[in-house]
């Protein structure tokens, strides 16, 4: 375990150093980006459900914290798996058009179990952004109690967000 964080912390000292060799010639992108290289968020939509608000609210907290994007899209089956909503799309151009990197990733099932599995394999996500509570239930068996007790050791928060109106 000590070997583990020894490496990692090896691994910060050297991005460090490079991010201020870069910013001492005058690249301040280039140190930014290797800085900010590991930050992500994720945002997780349930596909059929997905809100133009909530998309907003991800690409400018990306992009104020410099984060990259971590688009997680949940169907129902893995026939609704690979189609790309079309409000989805607009904001992809989105993304490219303000520079902001992003991964698209597409799963099947319920939405809160494909949320917790993406945050236990992929350790850099900061914090993970949905649209609705109502969504994360959405296709999920009723009867996994052990579901809910992993919703509550998510590793990272959980940002909702909802209309004024629905709320």
């Amino acid at each position: 375990m000590e070997t583990i964080n020894l490496k990692k912390m090896m691994k910060n000292m050297e991005s460090a150093l490079a991010a201020a060799t870069f910013a001492e010639e005058g690249e301040a992108d280039a140190a930014r980006s290797i800085v900010n290289e590991d930050r992500r968020v994720l945002l997780a939509l349930k596909q059929g459900q997905i809100d133009a608000k909530t998309l907003k609210y991800a690409l400018n907290t990306a992009k104020r914290i410099g984060a990259h994007l971590d688009i997680l899209s949940v169907s129902a089956t893995a026939r609704g798996e690979g189609k790309l909503d079309p409000l989805l799309e607009r904001f992809v151009t989105e993304l490219r058009a303000e520079g902001i990197q992003y991964r698209l990733i597409s799963r099947t099932g319920c939405l809160k179990q494909q949320i917790i599995d993406y945050t236990n394999s992929e350790k850099e996500i900061l914090f993970a952004v949905i649209e609705s509570p109502h969504s994360l239930d959405t296709d999920c068996n009723k009867k996994d109690k052990a579901l809910s007790e992993l919703w509550r050791n998510l590793k990272c928060p959980l940002v909702v967000v909802m209309d004024g109106a629905r709320a």
